[in-house]
């Protein structure tokens, strides 16, 4: 997988921009990385404060590569608030399926249920298919997390493979998305 990528686009849907992360969401996103169930896939816990610090310094720090996309942070366009992070990144805790590029989303309980994780996840599959033109786009979830295993199914991933977290000996279902399979899809 040898693309350019920009750093990162910022990507409107009809609810929500996403842009990216700004020293100034510290605040708002450990207020989100403090729900226990925001975490609960993988760590089964909040994020402390210092937890939400180094997260947000890696993502900043990722912008600065030309090698590859990084995440989003998902702002509610009717409220301005933050709603949580989402769209593309390289699956580094899974070296099993690297080379590859993720398209995921974490979302603030207030958040959840509207279908935003399927516009934004949605938004940066257009992105990755389109501007970025990559082949094929993964999404790795725990089974146990039935919604998003919703999404993947509305925005049409495939089971890819089952295999367990290194890290933490969890199951993992790998989804894939080919770009030929979205393009149909449309």
């Amino acid at each position: 997988m040898c693309h350019a990528f920009r750093v990162i686009e910022i990507l409107n849907t009809d609810r929500l921009l996403m842009r990216p992360f700004v020293e100034e969401d510290l605040s708002s996103l450990t207020q989100l990385h403090a729900e226990e169930s925001f975490w609960w896939f993988p760590l089964r816990r909040a994020m402390t404060v210092e937890e939400s610090k180094n997260f947000l310094a890696r993502v900043i720090a990722g912008y600065e590569s030309a090698s590859e996309p990084a995440l989003h942070a998902v702002v509610e366009l009717s409220t301005g608030s933050l709603a949580g992070w989402g769209g593309l990144s390289v699956p580094t805790f899974l070296p099993q399926v690297l080379p590859a590029i993720e398209v995921g989303w974490r979302l603030g309980s207030e958040f959840r249920g509207r279908g935003y994780a399927t516009e934004l996840g949605a938004a940066a599959l257009e992105w990755g298919f389109t501007s970025l033109k990559l082949d094929e786009i993964l999404s790795i979830f725990e089974p146990a997390n039935v919604a998003s295993g919703r999404v993947m199914d509305h925005l049409g991933f495939g089971l890819a493979r089952q295999m367990t977290d290194p890290e933490r000996g969890l199951a993992l279902s790998v989804r894939s998305l080919k770009a030929t399979d979205w393009q149909s899809r449309r």
